[in-house]
This record gives structure tokens, C-alpha cells and sequence, in this order.
């Protein structure tokens, strides 16, 4: 009998844990990605505001791969993994065609997440700074950094002011935690480098255009998140939307116009769907539709898993997060076994653990169960929950102690404009 074929793209979240899940079922498994290390994304706007380097929250695939397959049980483990651009899906000829090679497969698990999504606004493409990738998070960290040197050299108060004024759009869980995020670098020792520079000067804006912060959460910890970035000197704007983002500015649809040199774009996301000759069926944000056990209903050997995925639970749609990703990549694998077996797949029910958000400045937001709760406790929670999940005893360790820098002496040790090839 011919050994299962199993092909997985994308080494996020979703597709680390299916490969790991399916580590010891006796499958051929291939991971595919275009990079060859996993990202830790939750941890991206801290590499953009100078607190973290990039290699602590990146981690090579090939060692996450070589820990979980070194296990020796009743199945010799065949899990590898493939450098990679994949460039086209055949769903008929059961072929993964990349920029290398063409990969055959007998079961076929998508896990390509999320890219940035502009909503339609003029310039926003061009000139706005997305935070999605590692690339984005140095080339915005250079940013902020260059505008702070500029500044502190320039002499004319509009022009400096206009460098001084960061704008970011979007006021979800990554637009929060960045506002934060700066003015607690703004605010630390990190001003000592600029003594010519007056930070108070320092202009920082958040627009969303719902009616609260955090919608994903409930209202009073949204409430709770405006009032205390208010109170750190933020400015936000809700129900407000962007019309326009260009060099040099930041046009609201109520013709207000912001001067800014900075515009962070952290407003939207949708699917990164592979491109496929079949048409398939799809939801908002060009998610894939698929069946309660997250199979395609084109396609009953192809699954669609994270932020690729639109899948409904108690009449909602599920985030796009990575305990949802994590989940679905343990229960596909579970669900290729059973179809090895000749048995039905199982529907994908998720539990939720609770979401946290950081705001900066030794607080946060959480809720847990039915329990909702502000300040101290959740941003603790928070950093520990991060340093839990993040891969690699090394890349922990090493946060740790930087975590323990920024925040003891209040202080950011990663000030360099590096350049992006």
C-alpha cells in the first residue's frame, strides 16, 4: 500500500500544528512556505517600536520540524519540509505547482493566512505602513526611528511638528498595542537620545471607524481602552474613516485633514488565497468556505484552516486568531486520520480560552470565560501568555530578559536603522 501523501502551506500557526499533529501518523508530510522560519506575529509590533530584535520572534522551520519529528513511536516520522513559493493549486491533477518544483498529494491542508487589506482607500497601498510580516515590522521600525532623527535636526516647527505625528488606522487589538507600544518608548529613556527634541511635541493618532476600540471585546473594556489611551496622550478618533492617505497626509471623509509622515495601517486583513484554476467558494474578505470539519466543499481531500477559513460557531464567524488556528490544525489532523481509516470526519468545535489585548504602559485588557477585567492583571497575563507560545527555549529566554530591561529600567535597547534588501 502507498504511503498517505500529505502537503501543507503555510508555516504559520494552523499549518505548524497540523504538520506537528500528523508528525507520527506514518504520512508522507511536506510543509511548504516562502520563508524559511515561522513569525510570531503577535510579537511584530514590538520588533516596530524597538523593543525586541527580529530574530526572537522568528524561528527556523526545519529545527521546529526536526523537534517534534525526532519522536520515535510505532510510525517512523516522514515530515519535511519545502522552501517554497507555491504559485498555483491543481485540484483535479491533485498537484501543488511551486516556483521549485511540483509536489503531488493525496490530502491537501491550506493554511496561507491573512495579508493586509486597504479597503479600497486611495494611496493607502503606496504610502501607509502595514505590520503583517517581519520585512514590515523592520522597514516601520526605520521609520519611526528616521523621523525621530530628522526631527531633532530640523529646524522648522511645521516641519518637525509633521515629522513628530505618527497616525495609525485601525483601532483593533495591533493598532492598540502599538499606540501603546510608542508611547511607552517615547516616554522612557529612549527621549535621552534627543535632547534636542522636544517629545511633547510627539503627536500620535488612532482612527477607527466603529464606534469603540477593541470590537472584538466586550464594550466597557473597549471604553476602558479609550479612556487610558486618552490618558497617555493619544488621540482617537472613532467613527471616523480614511478616504485618502498620501505622502504627506491622512484625508478623513469628513474632509479633515491630518498632517503626518507616518500612517500605520492596521485596519483590515484578508484571506492570502492560492491561486487555483477551480472556483471556489467564498465568504467576506475572500475566505474560503468550508464545511464544519473545515473540509472544502469542492474538495473532501482539501482542508482550509486560520485565517484562510470562514467558519461560523453559535451563529458568529470565528476570528482570526491563533488559538482558532491552532485548534483547526489538531482537529484536520485528526480528521486526515480518520478519512485513512475510512471513517467520516469530525466537525471543528472551538473552545474559547479568553482573549487579551495589551494597551502599553502596565495595562491591559482580558476576558475569560465571563470574566472581564482591566489594568495590571491582564497585561501580566498577557506577557506570559506570549512568552508561553512563542517557539524555542532561546527565543524565550532571550525575551524575558528584554521584557525585564524595557520594563525595569524603562528603556528600548533596539535603535538601529537597518537596511531592508
Amino acid at each position: 500500500m502507498q504511503t498517505p501523501r500529505i502537503v501543507i502551506v503555510g508555516a504559520g500557526f494552523g499549518g505548524l500544528q497540523t504538520a506537528q499533529s500528523l508528525a507520527n501518523s506514518g504520512a508522507d508530510v511536506c510543509l511548504i512556505d516562502r520563508h524559511n522560519y515561522h513569525t510570531f506575529v503577535p510579537l511584530l509590533y514590538q520588533v516596530a517600536t524597538s523593543q525586541l530584535e527580529p530574530e526572537y520572534i522568528a524561528y527556523p522551520i526545519r529545527t521546529i520540524i526536526r523537534r517534534f519529528s525526532g519522536k520515535r513511536h510505532q510510525h517512523k516520522p516522514k515530515t519535511r519540509f519545502l522552501w517554497a513559493e507555491v504559485q498555483r493549486i491543481d485540484f483535479k491533477a491533485q498537484i501543488v505547482k511551486t516556483d521549485r518544483c511540483a509536489i503531488a498529494y493525496d490530502f491537501l491542508v491550506l493554511a496561507t493566512g491573512s495579508k493586509t487589506q486597504y479597503l479600497g482607500v486611495t494611496g493607502a497601498s503606496e504610502y501607509a505602513f502595514p505590520l503583517r510580516t517581519l520585512t514590515e515590522a523592520v522597514r516601520l521600525r526605520n521609520r519611526i526611528l528616521a523621523c525621530l532623527e530628522l526631527a531633532s535636526q530640523e529646524s522648522d516647527p511645521e516641519i518637525r511638528q509633521h515629522l513628530l505625528t505618527f497616525t495609525i488606522v485601525g483601532g483593533g487589538a495591533t493598532g492598540v498595542e502599538i499606540a501603546g507600544a510608542l508611547i511607552e518608548m517615547l516616554r522612557g529613556k529612549f527621549r535621552r537620545d534627543y535632547p534636542t527634541l522636544d517629545l511633547q511635541q510627539l503627536r500620535l493618532i488612532v482612527i477607527q471607524s466603529g464606534d469603540r476600540l477593541l470590537a472584538e471585546l466586550p464594550k466597557k473594556l473597549g471604553v476602558y481602552t479609550y479612556k487610558r489611551l486618552t490618558q497617555l496622550g493619544v488621540e482617537v478618533y472613532l467613527q471616523t474613516r480614511v478616504s485618502q492617505v498620501t505622502k504627506e497626509s491622512v484625508h478623513l471623509q469628513n474632509h479633515e485633514i491630518i498632517p503626518t509622515a507616518t500612517v500605520i495601517w492596521t485596519a483590515g486583513l484578508e484571506a492570502n488565497s492560492p491561486q487555483t484554476p477551480e472556483e471556489i467558494s467564498t465568504a467576506k474578505k475572500g475566505k474560503f468556505l468550508v464545511h464544519p470539519t473545515l473540509q472544502l466543499p469542492e474538495q473532501p481531500n482539501v482542508y482550509a484552516i486560520g485565517d484562510l477559513a470562514y467558519i461560523e460557531q453559535n451563529g458568529k464567524p470565528l476570528a482570526g486568531v491563533a488559538p482558532v488556528a491552532l485548534q483547526q490544525g489538531v482537529t484536520v489532523a485528526r480528521n486526515i486520520q480518520q478519512q485513512l481509516r475510512g471513517k467520516s470526519p469530525k466537525p471543528f468545535s472551538y473552545f474559547n480560552k479568553g482573549r487579551l489585548a495589551i494597551i502599553g504602559c502596565y495595562s491591559g485588557v482580558g476576558k475569560i470565560g465571563n470574566f472581564a477585567f482591566t489594568g495590571f492583571l491582564p497585561w501580566v497575563i498577557w506577557l506570559g501568555v506570549h512568552l508561553v507560545y512563542l517557539p524555542g527555549y532561546r527565543s524565550r529566554l532571550l525575551v524575558l530578559l528584554t521584557w525585564l530591561y524595557t520594563y525595569l529600567l524603562g528603556d528600548r535597547a533596539v535603535r538601529l536603522i537597518l537596511p531592508i534588501y
